[in-house]
């Protein structure tokens, strides 16, 4: 290894810099002082990942960068106590991993001869350095001596306290007090560490938190922009107490494990009120706990915001100044149906009108709505609480989804009968609504003189704003159905600020048609889906495809999030 190498030389021999470049780094390093290497970054000859990159080559010493997951410690080998963090965020070095008596260890700057001796001196070992960037080594700096490590000690402390055999947990024959269970639960490590995992959850703008128990293992993974992301797990001994004390924090039964269960809690987060809808699930290893993380803070109740284009908004507006009919949102679970809901109301809500809702569950909580969970255990149906609706002097009534013939033709007669109803229905497209209404039991006609808007919609990825990066596509490289304006778009990098993901929040697309007159006809005549959404489109309605790719354009996102999203459509 030629550790005699000066940067500078191998900048200029790797073609990064010139000569004079060289020169006048090093007059400035000798007025002001500094490493030579930040003042290459601070005259943009250079970046950060150039220096790391150009060493090492030069050098043989590996690059790491912070998505190749190879940027984290390894636990359980106490390193934070033979590098302490004042130290390691001093000098911008991470300890990686120990073996016997070598000690591999990140850093920005390997030709620092002093450092490397001074490393040797406090951790008695042999140094073996690999190379990383400034900015990426300070962000793990953070993650392990930070909040990460408060949230490991979390797991550690919990799982000693919790004992217990890993056999125990898969043995059907296992019969645990309700005592000791309650007792785990309360213990100050559990309620610690579950207080940490909601937090960090919430702070990381998490939509759902999975506990899953697997043979010899617990995992724990958050969904972030619709991703789901596997994070550090804390031993599978203290799996029962974490799932008794969510249990009893969410109302729930603790003693039943063989059926599926739905509860809730609330916390509270500075001003910040945030709903966690909890629901358990019976497996062949344990109850696996999804907790969904519910921040009306978080997510703007407002149309405008929601990421629909001007002309998608206009169509909207217009549905929802109707006096009457029905206004049906499709799409799969977790497209933003219920968001996007909750937002028309929200805009529609008036001291002058009674809105009243049905709901399975009450996902956000909203003044001037009067809301209602349904509850099928006394007979509390989406059916029967619309009976109740229509005795109530509504204006406008939601439904939270249309799931059998009985609530269908409650919804139908509330529509027809002066109300503006809205509700969800589970179908790929706007056209495909019309045709699971019938197939539902209701009669064709009932289903046009109602309908008055359908919106099909998905959520989408965004772009980082402060990574993403122009290319050029080349129309080869496309299908003939792909129309793009420009052949210039934007595609993820990763950053800092998006966790290298290169994607940082949702937006939507959506398949909007309103049935005027002219359509309601037209599906009367016996219209096939297709004709329909010919119609549709000579009336300004965009495909969802056509609809993502208007954010293509835009750069709100890439070219890959809208064919993986339309994919099947």
């Amino acid at each position: 290894m030629k550790r005699h190498k000066r940067l500078g030389d191998i900048l200029i021999s790797e073609g990064i810099i010139t000569e004079v470049q060289l020169k006048e780094s090093i007059s400035l390093q000798e007025k002001e002082g500094g490493k030579l290497g930040e003042i290459l970054v601070r005259l943009a000859y250079v970046n950060q990942e150039q220096i790391v990159i150009a060493l090492s080559k030069q050098l043989c010493i590996p690059y790491i960068s912070l998505d190749s997951g190879k940027l984290k410690p390894a636990a359980d080998q106490n390193l934070e106590e033979l590098i302490p963090h004042n130290f390691a965020l001093r000098n911008v070095i991470l300890p990686l991993s120990r073996s016997l008596n070598s000690l591999t260890v990140v850093m920005f700057d390997p030709l620092d001869l002093i450092l490397v001796d001074n490393l040797k001196k406090i951790t008695c070992c042999e140094i073996n350095p690999v190379v990383a960037t400034k900015t990426n080594i300070l962000k793990a700096i953070e993650g392990f001596y930070g909040k990460d490590k408060i949230y490991r000690d979390a797991m550690q402390v919990a799982g000693e306290e919790a004992g217990g055999d890993i056999k125990e947990l898969f043995s059907e024959e296992t019969d645990l007090s309700l005592d000791k269970l309650i007792a785990q639960a309360e213990e100050a490590p559990v309620v610690k560490l579950v207080d940490l995992m909601v937090g960090q959850a919430i702070e990381e703008n998490v939509s759902d938190i999975h506990i899953e128990p697997h043979y010899g293992k617990l995992s724990i993974r958050y969904r972030i922009d619709g991703v789901l992301y596997d994070m550090p797990s804390p031993s599978l001994a203290v799996y029962l107490p974490i799932i008794s004390r969510i249990k009893i924090i969410s109302k729930m039964d603790i003693a039943e494990k063989r059926l599926p269960q739905d509860g809730g809690f609330m916390v509270k987060v500075g001003e910040r009120v945030i709903d966690l809808r909890v629901s358990t699930l019976p497996t062949i290893y344990g109850e696996k706990i999804v907790m969904r993380i519910l921040d009306k803070m978080r997510i703007p109740l407002d149309l405008s915001k929601l990421g629909y284009l001007r002309e998608e908004l206009e169509i909207i507006r217009k549905g929802l100044k109707s006096s009457y009919g029905l206004i049906l949102l499709a799409g799969p679970t977790g497209s933003g149906k219920t968001t996007t809901l909750y937002a028309a109301l929200n805009e529609s809500k008036s001291t002058t009108k009674n809105i009243l809702t049905v709901e399975d569950p009450v996902e956000y909580r909203i003044d001037g709505l009067n809301q209602v969970q349904v509850k099928p255990e006394i007979g509390l149906t989406f059916s029967n609480a619309l009976r109740c609706f229509l005795r109530q002097d509504p204006d406008i009534i939601l439904v939270g989804e249309i799931r059998d013939l009985e609530t269908a033709e409650m919804t139908i007669r509330a529509a027809l009968t002066g109300h503006l109803v809205f509700s969800t229905l589970h179908t790929n497209d706007a056209v495909s609504t019309i045709s699971r209404l019938v197939d539902i039991g209701i009669p064709s006609y009932l289903v046009t003189a109602s309908l008055r808007l359908i919106i099909a919609q998905r959520l989408i990825r965004k772009l980082c704003s402060d990574c993403k990066e122009p290319y050029e596509i080349k129309k080869e490289d496309i299908s003939d159905k792909i129309v793009l304006s420009s052949p210039v778009i934007y595609r993820a990098k990763g950053c800092d600020k998006c966790n290298y993901i290169g994607y940082n929040g949702r937006s939507s697309i959506s398949e909007i048609i309103f049935l005027d007159e002219e359509v309601r006809s037209f599906i009367n005549k016996g219209a096939s889906p297709d004709e329909i959404m010919k119609l549709a489109q000579k009336k300004g309605t965009l495909t969802l495809l056509q609809s993502g790719l208007k954010r293509v354009e835009e750069g709100i996102t890439s070219l890959e999030e809208i064919l993986s999203i339309t994919a099947n459509y």
